[in-house]
């Protein structure tokens, strides 16, 4: 499992030192940096995936696009360098980049295990020395990024050879891929829904009927072609249908499902906006499935707006579906010439929170008060 996380001289942060816990959520305003800190793993994640053998961090990929180094490198006080740091359980790994500012890559100019210099070679496989064979290049290069632009529904979805697409995909473009080609495969013990086939299709049925009553799916294979098409229905008792009569949000958290009950243990998820287009029912809800994907290996970090999610993983803790010493929560605020970038509130075994900063899920609070003494 990855602990922490250290960047320096990216994007919006001169030093960052983030824990992280089996469960992290990030949270905060718009442009406070979270996704900058998801974008950070997904930029080793897509250069180990690109070219094994790189000796330059890729800036646009399969997972994300940035630009050039002049858009990664901190305006405020960077100059042609940044650095990416990973602590595991194993040892802290430091990688530190150097670009021209119109470059869209980066030269791996230093590789630091601990306190040893690695690089000495300058050959690296998967970022690290070519004889370094430690868990982390696996977890980061296999690591799962689910963006909040997510794809809607389609009429066919592509078939991917497992080998070029084995996870979702950004969008989750390749989910339904995903799901076809392992739809046999069975569900790991600690995630299988009692009373239903542990196969992976019908657990993820299971699954979406959890956030929406009734659901159920299917997926055919287009006869002589590559595609699959995808049905839904929102009871047994009516016909599968196209998913663009399913409403946006079963297509949004279809992605989310597969990948997590895809996921093996100590696998990394990432997720942005797990919450979009989803009722704040489902919002909750989703909440708790997290803190339940959690509680069975998989390292999950996400980014949220939505306090129900929050709520909902509150509500895991206290009922001791997850341990409260397994949930990090870091409050993001933008960069000010006093104060922390981010704040980390403690969450108890009750799911109680010790301190709200201010903008930390209480606009609810904040609007109410306008209504105070109204008739």
């Amino acid at each position: 499992m990855l602990t922490q996380i250290d960047l320096r001289y990216f994007k919006c942060f001169e030093l960052l030192h983030l824990p992280l816990r089996p469960l992290t959520l990030l949270s905060g305003p718009n442009a406070s940096g979270k996704s900058s800190v998801l974008q950070s793993l997904a930029l080793l994640h897509q250069t180990m995936r690109g070219d094994e053998w790189s000796t330059r961090l890729m800036l646009n990929g399969t997972a994300v696009r940035l630009g050039t180094v002049l858009d990664i490198v901190d305006k405020v006080h960077g100059r042609h360098t940044c650095e990416i740091g990973l602590i595991d359980e194993e040892t802290a790994y430091r990688w530190t980049f150097t670009g021209e500012r119109w470059e869209m890559s980066m030269a791996v100019e230093r590789v630091v295990a601990g306190d040893e210099v690695l690089n000495k070679t300058g050959q690296l496989r998967y970022l690290l020395p070519p004889d370094t064979t430690l868990s982390l290049v696996e977890r980061v290069r296999d690591l799962t990024y689910l963006t909040a632009e997510r794809i809607g529904p389609r009429e066919i979805y592509d078939i991917e050879d497992p080998q070029i697409a084995p996870v979702v995909g950004p969008a989750g473009e390749h989910a339904v891929s995903v799901l076809y080609s392992r739809r046999d495969e069975y569900v790991r013990d600690e995630l299988v829904l009692p009373d239903v086939p542990a196969t992976r299709l019908r657990q993820v049925e299971a699954r979406m009927r959890t956030f929406f009553p009734g659901c159920g799916l299917t997926v055919q294979q287009v006869p002589q072609a590559n595609a699959v098409t995808l049905g839904f229905r929102t009871s047994d008792d009516v016909d599968f249908h196209r998913p663009i009569h399913a409403g946006f949000g079963i297509t949004q958290i279809l992605p989310i499902v597969i990948a997590s009950l895809s996921a093996r243990r100590d696998d990394l998820l990432l997720i942005e906006n797990p919450e979009v287009h989803l009722h704040p029912a489902g919002q909750a809800l989703m909440g708790q499935f997290l803190a339940e994907v959690a509680r069975a290996g998989v390292q999950v970090i996400l980014e949220t707006h939505s306090d129900h999610v929050l709520n909902g993983i509150r509500r895991a803790v206290k009922a001791e579906q997850l341990p409260a010493e397994q949930v990090s929560i870091h409050f993001f605020k933008p960069r000010s010439v006093d104060g922390a970038q981010v704040v980390s509130p403690i969450l108890d075994s009750t799911g109680n929170i010790d301190a709200w900063p201010d903008g930390f899920f209480d606009q609810f609070d904040k609007d109410m008060n306008h209504f105070a003494g109204w008739d």
